[in-house]
């Protein structure tokens, strides 16, 4: 994905773009699953938001696992509401892109997310992903509530041990409470299904969870 200008430094908010009070409009079902992208879902799911990277190929990576009821790309971690591709590509919004995903916990639980998120990119770049640079692409965790935030940290912990014992960085994962989520425009969601030869720069470390 090309930035149209590539910043490596959160804005502060009297930098920050102004945003809209609208929402994005959407299309409220999944590409490859038929469900439903936005809530409410079934009193059953959790949801939870991981940013690895570019979210095309992260979104591809969380539907493609049993339990996952729906996925959907979008941002957050910002300064701007309703921010547009374009305008979070500037770097001024200060948000991440980021996969929303539904899952069934009695199916998939979330400790088993935590373990693809670590080990499906490397959480040790800063404001990069791979060839991807900018603070759009930063690595993080954002959690719906304490349980998942206490979660997060553990296995944070846990996973740095496993990378420092195979000699690689620490780890530069935002963690924290998710804010709001705002969806991303629609030719971006399951993009990977609609276009399979697209663009996907997700890679891990190599190092076992």
């Amino acid at each position: 994905m090309i930035l149209t200008l590539k910043k490596s430094t959160l804005p502060e908010l009297s930098q920050a773009l102004p945003g809209r009070t609208t929402e994005m409009e959407i299309t409220n079902r999944h590409f490859v699953s038929g469900n439903p992208i936005k809530s409410p879902f079934p009193a059953n799911l959790e949801q939870a938001c991981f940013g690895m990277g570019c979210f095309w190929g992260v979104e591809r990576k969380f539907w493609q696992q049993n339990g996952v009821f729906s996925t959907a790309v979008g941002y957050t971690a910002g300064l701007t509401p309703n921010p547009t591709y374009k305008e979070v590509c500037t770097g001024l919004t200060a948000h991440n892109e980021v996969v929303l995903v539904v899952f069934d916990p009695e199916i998939i639980t979330y400790a088993e997310l935590l373990k693809l998120f670590w080990t499906a990119h490397n959480p040790t770049q800063g404001m990069s992903q791979g060839n991807d640079v900018g603070t759009q692409y930063r690595s993080g965790i954002y959690t719906y509530n304490d349980a998942q935030l206490a979660a997060a940290l553990d296995s944070k912990l846990h996973y740095q041990a496993q990378l420092d014992a195979a000699g690689h960085q620490q780890i530069t994962t935002e963690i924290k409470a998710l804010d709001v989520f705002y969806y991303a425009e629609d030719y971006h969601q399951q993009y990977l299904a609609k276009d399979p030869a697209g663009y996907c720069g997700l890679r891990g470390l190599g190092v076992c969870y």
